[in-house]
């Protein structure tokens, strides 16, 4: 019944979206399976405030669950969850509320137990971009991740950044626009070059403004601009850095579970990516993370029964 099996709740808080999914027994297929399995947008997930996140996620335990049913574990992979004593203090405060053995960890390292691993690297681009692994000791560390104006290389908002500079640089050398401007112009609204920088410090929320455009880079190198083709090399190559640097740390690299919309949906990024790991590191090994990261999420709940 039910009523007697433990459940475990793994929540995916993206950027974006979030991704609840319950399961019945403490190992896969030893209960009744699927419990719940409930999207809904991230509006109101605010990290960096640890009482404010703990009970968004109790609300949302509470909505997603059938009536009457209660959470025997919980873990969440949250975006923006950027250091251990945040992540602590979330999962304290979540404690504190639901009486359960709870972990809380950043949204990227979900992806190696998603992918049915133990160790290895979680490499995320989408709008934005960040690695983590973990040292023999169970140390997290996390590299990248730090926003579009300053950084996020290889992810969709970085890419539209590092377009900009490239058609910038070419119309100061009195080039003619080549595609990637004339593709950059027109999804910005612009009739110039120049105004280009005008539209970018207008948007309000940088990273998805920003990153919505990144299909005009890819396009941009479709039509042949050299521009958008070494814009895109360069976004493999920073992806590829991400986990030379870990792997300069001391993480295990010989799995890298690779997820995010930009870099798996988008060929070119992801052949320069896996072009470039090759040539630094030949031992590592890339893969496409198959199923949704809430998997992996479940799996650490599981973990804590």
């Amino acid at each position: 019944m039910l009523d007697s099996t433990p459940i475990a709740v793994g929540i995916d808080v993206g950027g974006t979206k979030t991704h609840l999914r319950a399961e019945a027994g403490g190992d896969p297929g030893s209960g009744p399976g699927t419990v719940a399995d409930h999207v809904r947008r991230s509006r109101g997930w605010r990290p960096h405030d640890p009482a404010s996140a703990a009970a968004w996620l109790a609300a949302l335990i509470d909505d997603a669950l059938p009536q009457g049913a209660r959470p025997a574990s919980v873990a969440v992979g949250g975006h923006a969850c950027e250091t251990p004593r945040q992540c602590e203090e979330i999962r304290s405060a979540l404690h504190a509320l639901l009486h359960v053995p709870c972990r809380v960890v950043g949204d990227a390292e979900l992806l190696v137990p998603a992918a049915g691993l133990d160790k290895g690297v979680g490499l995320v681009a989408g709008t934005g971009s960040v690695a983590v692994g973990r040292l023999a000791d169970g140390t997290g560390i996390q590299v990248g991740g730090w926003g579009a104006v300053l950084g996020d290389e290889g992810g969709s908002a970085g890419l539209v950044r590092e377009a900009a500079r490239a058609v910038w640089a070419a119309h100061d050398r009195a080039e003619p626009p080549d595609a990637l401007a004339d593709r950059l112009t027109a999804a910005f609204g612009v009739s110039e070059v120049p105004a280009l920088g005008a539209a970018l410090e207008s948007a309000t929320d940088v990273s998805a403004e920003w990153g919505r455009h990144a299909p005009s880079v890819f396009a941009a190198a479709e039509d042949g601009s050299s521009l958008a083709l070494r814009v895109i090399a360069e976004g493999g190559r920073a992806l590829a850095s991400l986990v030379v640097r870990l792997a300069g740390r001391g993480i295990p690299v010989d799995d890298v579970v690779v997820a995010g919309g930009t870099v798996l949906l988008q060929p070119a990024l992801y052949e320069a990516f896996t072009a470039a790991l090759a040539g630094e590191l030949p031992s590592a090994r890339p893969r496409r993370l198959r199923v949704p990261p809430v998997e992996g999420a479940v799996a650490l709940a599981r973990a804590l029964l």
